[in-house]
């Protein structure tokens, strides 16, 4: 399987928590690692496996560190030349 690695310098700098949500409830957690394991099975669907740079953020966000908003920024980002 191929693996995403295509980035941007200047986005590989570490995340900061400073725009940090508020844990998310219990039902919210449940519906995002539905979301999310939606889109993994999407992406190896395509033939890929999701990067640890995509995998830190699903985790920032099932954790309610980050929106979903922030999430899709933060991969566009990362991966757009």
């Amino acid at each position: 399987m191929n693996v995403i690695a295509r980035t941007k310098p200047e986005a590989q700098q570490e995340i900061t928590d400073s725009q940090a949500e508020p844990a998310v409830s219990a039902d919210e957690r449940a519906r995002r690692k539905a979301a999310v394991d939606y889109a993994r099975g999407s992406v190896r669907l395509e033939g890929f496996v999701p990067s640890p740079f995509a995998e830190d953020l699903n985790r920032r966000y099932l954790d309610g560190q980050i929106t979903s908003k922030e999430l899709t920024a933060e991969l566009l980002a990362h991966y757009t030349p």
